[in-house]
Order: C-alpha cells, then structure tokens, then sequence
C-alpha cells in the first residue's frame, strides 16, 4: 500500500568539531541529498593461526575457538551528489555558489583530511583579546593561541537519531562533471570511505586532545545501546512468530 504523502526525511550530515580554547566549536556539514545506498561493512576480529613453534605455549586467543577481545570493525562508504544548479537560479541570494559553484562543500569535505594546525582560517579566528576603556572598544587577535597538532579533529557521521558514530575517513574520491566559466565545480559526485571509532580505541588514544572525544564516546554508546534495544525486541518477535507455528 502506497502512502499518499512521502514523509520529510532527514538529511545525513558530518560533523567536525574544530578545537577551539575553551569548548570544540562543530563544523556542520549538511548533505545537500541523501545518498541513494549506504554500504556498511563489519569484520569480526579473527584468531591467530597456531603457531607451528611446539615449545612456545598456545595464546588464549589461539585455544579459543569463539575469542572475542575487541569490537568488529565498522566501515561505511556513501556517495554524495552536489549539485548548484538550485542556487545558480537565484544568484543575488547565493553570491558563494554563482561564483565557485560547489567548490565550497567540496572544500569543507576535503579539510575532514587534513591534519589541524596553523592555517589561514585558525589566524582568522585565533585568540580574541578584549578590552573596553577611556580609549573605547579594542580587540586583538593573535594566531599563536593555537599549537599545531598534527591530527584531524573529531568526526561524527550522522545519519538520523540512530546512527551517530565517530568516523575517521579512509578514501575520498571526487567527480567533478560540470564547471562555471571560471572552472569552478557546479556539479560533482564525492564517494565516501569511512571507519567507525570505537569507545575503546578513543580511549586508547592518549596522545590525541580530549576536546570532542567525549561527546564522540558518548555517541558510540549512544548508537551501541540503540543497536543492543533493537536487537532484544527482535526476541520478542521471534517468540511472537514461534507462538504463531504451534498447532494450538
């Protein structure tokens, strides 16, 4: 039976939080559509081999046939469509898009892989000293409030309330298919390759700054609670269909 109205689906999004002094400030990058698949993938952990050395004692890992020691890894791989044409159509209203067409999503994508550290973008926005006196309202910015880190901030991959995984990404490919006449991109397909951060592999993680990895601990559990709730009401839907073949 077909619905008269198609629901309003939610849009998938990345989120990046950019370290900033006191709290990370979120980078929201909104898909402009939905991707029409999304392919995930889970490879369980395999025990080793025995080995062949017979004076070497056998591992637990080895004598365990079901051994288990860490969470399968998760990977998800989307393809992204851009497109300016919408935009395009009302130029006054959308002066970024009339001029370099896509070019500003696909740069926001791109920078997901790019180590933090000094940039143009952090000395715009580097530490703001504030002062009000006889003289009036003075501000001044200094690019040295930032250390160079050489990672890539925290990521969340959002794909509505049910699935909000901390992500690093594993591949990008870009396909660029229409220009402006500056060569700017006005229309373009991004393929995706994702991997899924565990709790515990951010928590291993001492090198790295705190800021974003508790609100990215927090999401995994979020979605991991969200995965264990489902999988208990399939029981009882399983004992509902078993019911259902007695005879009686």
């Amino acid at each position: 039976m077909s619905h008269s109205r198609s629901p309003k689906l939610l849009k998938g999004a990345i989120v990046q939080f950019k370290t900033m002094p006191i709290v990370p400030i979120p980078n929201i990058i909104i898909f402009q559509y939905n991707p029409e698949s999304l392919s995930r993938t889970l490879t369980p952990y395999v025990p080793p081999q025995p080995s062949s050395d017979k004076t070497k004692p056998p591992s637990a890992d080895e004598t365990s046939t079901l051994s288990q020691p860490q969470e399968p890894t998760e990977t998800f791989s989307v393809s992204l469509f851009l497109d300016a044409s919408d935009a395009l159509e009302v130029p006054e209203a959308h002066p970024v898009a009339f001029l370099t067409g896509v070019a500003d999503r696909l740069a926001a994508l791109e920078m997901l892989l790019y180590p933090q550290g000094e940039s143009l973008l952090g000395s715009l926005v580097g530490s703001v000293s504030v002062s009000l006196g006889a003289g009036g309202f003075s501000a001044k910015m200094s690019k040295d409030a930032f250390a160079k880190r050489d990672e890539v901030p925290v990521t969340l991959f959002v794909w509505g309330p049910g699935r909000i995984v901390p992500v690093r990404l594993q591949s990008f490919t870009v396909e660029e298919q229409q220009w402006n006449q500056l060569l700017y991109p006005t229309r373009a397909k991004v393929q995706l390759g994702m991997k899924v951060l565990t709790k515990d592999a951010l928590q291993k993680d001492t090198t790295s700054s705190s800021d974003g990895k508790d609100i990215a601990a927090f999401c995994y559990d979020w979605t991991r609670g969200q995965k264990e709730a489902l999988a208990v009401a399939n029981i009882a839907n399983s004992v509902e269909s078993i019911l259902g073949m007695l005879p009686f």
